[in-house]
């Protein structure tokens, strides 16, 4: 089906347009992503790892105790942390005192500055990875970083305002009724398959594909 199939379904079970539109994600520009800090991507990737599997609200709410105790996520300081600094963490009740997360921040923090080192700043390397491609970032993200793999990439991606679609539930769905895949993707042929099928559907109706990914969830149902 074309872009415009899958609006008029998402539109027959949102009554109207501007119920759709108000759901849609706005993906950031160029220079909005380049115009944040290395710290501040550091501290999105950190939050986003705390999020998976747990309530947002109640991350979110500790998220400045965090900020404290990470020195605002600046990332030379975070890559050194070891494990005395941790056991003293771990004692924060002020935190969420979860081991293996904690441990992911030194290991995220080297991503940040390895990519800076090399792009400039993590806001430019996220600004220059083609959304043709995002599929391609996840696996970078994946490689590189620490509990970025499944959906924590795109979810961090679509969090900082980098344009990517989402597998969401109903996503994979309309992917399985076209043909596109047989279940979730996770293989980088699959992944490829669904980069492909999005691909065809930016081409068609000039939309990003935050836009996109939202339009086929709301297609299958409220």
């Amino acid at each position: 089906m074309k872009f415009e199939d899958y609006w008029q379904q998402a539109l027959a079970h949102h009554q109207s347009e501007a119920a759709i539109r108000a759901r849609l994600p706005v993906p950031h520009s160029s220079e909005q992503l380049q115009s944040v800090s290395d710290a501040q991507y550091l501290s999105d990737i950190s939050r986003r790892v705390f999020r998976a599997g747990m309530k947002h609200s109640l991350v979110d709410s500790k998220w400045p105790a965090f900020e404290e105790a990470f020195w605002q996520f600046n990332p030379q300081a975070c890559r050194l942390i070891d494990d005395d600094r941790f056991e003293q963490l771990m004692q924060n009740s002020d935190l969420i005192r979860h081991w293996g997360k904690m441990k992911t921040i030194p290991i995220n923090a080297q991503m940040v500055l390895d990519v800076a080192a090399e792009h400039g700043s993590f806001g430019a390397f996220l600004t220059q990875w083609p959304c043709d491609d995002i599929v391609g970032l996840w696996a970078y993200l994946k490689k590189h970083g620490s509990h970025l793999g499944g959906d924590g990439g795109a979810r961090f991606l679509r969090m900082v305002g980098k344009d990517t679609f989402t597998l969401t539930d109903d996503v994979v769905r309309v992917l399985v009724n076209e043909g596109i895949v047989t279940k979730k993707p996770t293989s980088q042929r699959d992944l490829k398959a669904a980069q492909q099928f999005f691909n065809q559907l930016h081409e068609q109706s000039g939309e990003d594909y935050a836009t996109l990914s939202m339009v086929l969830a709301m297609s299958i149902g409220p």
